[in-house]
């Protein structure tokens, strides 16, 4: 099989579709360095060291909860001036430099800095899942309804080989200091020098983003003027969608049923870490189960994205559901590195093909004058559901003492939003969207 033919059957035939898809790329290793392997561990140990454990634990959960619930309130604001004034693209840059100097920033904190760490964290965490919710509201305007799934799966895959790429480099940085030539003692500044090469890592595989994908073309309702405030044009279509979903159910069900869920997913990858060391897994141990997560998913990212062709999105998502409650049980009897490292090798398994058509999915619902708008209400439902998880990971620690009993009660997340999930019709959904693009206008 020719390049060309490989890249049409993952869906990258299009040099803007492969510059879309590195952005996952460029954004993941933020999100393994800083979400999932390195910063919890040095928040845990460097910031918070003069905490216990346990109330380091709950203190990182704290602030998981306090930036998600100001996304949320954000993002559908910010959605539709994105959408009102054509301005995605933009959005997502600003919000990306924001992530990017905050990260850099971490390389300054120090032994007890908490506040310093808690500042930097909360702000790098607005501006990477912000820059995310421009990026997505990109992908229905950039792959064709027939080609959505394996788009959004192979931005999946990259993201897993960029992010467990750099991961390990770090990884050898952090573990061998001497290779680096910082010394044998030079473990906490190699840390810290990790920081600054994610914001570097982050921003310069960003650059085909903005150099080859277009600021979508901006489309208006019929009864908007190109003048208005574009406040107060915002809040007047948040209005409007809010009173008119009723045209969308499908979609706002899927959302109902993706908050639920994805809540499940989304405390399992925030608190693993800080739960696995809670529990006495070795740091290098939990590093090294992050890299198994990341590369075991990029073939199985693909490979959910051609399940979705042949079966849909919809079961295969419920599949990785399946998957997703097993996991749940082998962390709450999870003891050793050993058991750390399978827990890893089953969230590869499902973690980029559930994610990814979800997002998919629900991109087929969405009309393309509203995609920022409609993907700001998606990031509401993703972060809220990442604010519960984290502040139920609070309470019950903070109650018991312990977070084991918290990983086993996430299978009801997955069976209620699976549940729901079943009534999703996606025929219905995808037409009541081609049916609303129908009276957009274009400028």
């Amino acid at each position: 099989m020719t390049i060309s033919g490989l890249l049409g059957r993952l869906g990258l035939d299009r040099s803007d579709l492969r510059a879309w898809a590195m952005y996952d790329w460029a954004i993941s290793g933020f999100q393994t360095i800083v979400m999932t392997a390195v910063f919890p561990i040095f928040f845990a140990r460097v910031p918070a060291g003069l905490l216990s454990p346990p109330e380091a634990t709950a203190r990182y959960a704290d602030l998981n909860t306090m930036y998600l619930a100001i996304v949320a309130l954000l993002s559908p604001v910010l959605g539709a001036v994105a959408d009102y004034l054509g301005i995605a693209r933009r959005m997502l840059f600003g919000f990306m430099l924001l992530g990017v100097v905050a990260t850099a920033g971490f390389a300054l904190v120090g032994p007890g800095d908490l506040q310093l760490a808690s500042v930097l964290f909360v702000l790098a965490m607005i501006g990477a899942t912000t820059s995310f919710v421009f990026y997505e509201s990109l992908l229905p305007r950039l792959a064709g309804h027939g080609n959505i799934d394996r788009v959004s799966s192979a931005g999946y895959a990259l993201g897993y080989i960029g992010g467990g790429t750099l991961l390990a480099l770090c990884l050898v940085a952090i573990q061998f200091p001497q290779t680096v030539g910082l010394g044998a003692a030079g473990r906490g500044l190699a840390t810290r020098l990790t920081f600054v090469a994610t914001a570097v890592w982050w921003i310069v595989f960003s650059i085909p983003l903005f150099r080859h994908v277009p600021e979508p073309p901006r489309l208006v309702e019929h009864d908007e003027s190109l003048h208005e405030n574009p406040a107060r044009a915002a809040f007047t279509r948040l209005g409007e969608t809010f009173r008119s979903l009723r045209k969308f159910r499908q979609a706002f069900l899927l959302l109902v049923a993706f908050l639920i869920y994805n809540d499940g997913i989304q405390t399992i990858i925030k608190m693993a870490t800080v739960y696995g060391a809670e529990i006495g897994i070795p740091d290098t141990a939990m590093m090294l189960a992050i890299l198994i997560v990341q590369f075991v998913g990029v073939p199985c990212a693909f490979l959910f994205g051609a399940l979705a062709g042949r079966i849909g999105a919809k079961p295969a998502i419920l599949l990785g559901l399946v998957v997703y409650t097993l996991i749940s049980i082998v962390g709450y009897q999870m003891r050793t590195a050993g058991q750390f490292f399978v827990l890893a090798a089953m969230v590869g398994l499902v973690q980029g093909g559930t994610q990814a058509l979800s997002r998919s999915l629900f991109a087929s619902m969405t009309p393309a004058h509203k995609a920022a708008e409609f993907f700001g209400f998606y990031s509401v439902f993703e972060k809220f559901a990442g604010v519960f998880g984290p502040l139920f990971f609070a309470i019950s620690i903070r109650l018991t003492g312990s977070s084991r009993n918290a990983i086993l009660s996430v299978v009801a997340f997955f069976a209620v939003g699976g549940f729901l999930l079943l009534f999703v019709r996606v025929d219905e959904g995808r037409r009541a969207a081609r049916e609303a693009e129908a009276l957009a206008t274009t400028l």
